[in-house]
């Protein structure tokens, strides 16, 4: 395993699965302070009814961040399953041969 982890492709597999991971909580970082300072800072604002009904501006952006979360999740696995889970299926193979 010392073989792997010295290969210059599987450092640069490791190196952009971290640049990946730490944009994505970035991003999530983002826009869950972003809507925690809308709720601070823009009472007015968040509390203010959405068409004129019962529902407040801040329920679908609430609603929203989570749903944001879940977005972020699935475009990580997808990435994970799709680029580097293959190509450390491809690695593995070659040292352990």
């Amino acid at each position: 395993m010392e073989r792997l982890a010295d290969d210059p492709r599987y450092q640069r597999l490791v190196r952009q699965r971290s640049v990946f991971g730490w944009t994505l909580t970035g991003l999530m970082l983002v826009v869950y302070f972003g809507f925690i300072l809308l709720v601070a800072f823009a009472k007015p604002f968040m509390g203010s009814s959405l068409a004129g009904g019962a529902t407040s501006v801040g329920i679908p952006l609430g609603l929203g961040v989570i749903l944001f979360a879940i977005a972020l999740t699935g475009i990580y696995v997808h990435r994970a399953n799709s680029v580097f889970d293959i190509e450390m299926k491809r690695l593995r193979a070659e040292f352990d041969t």
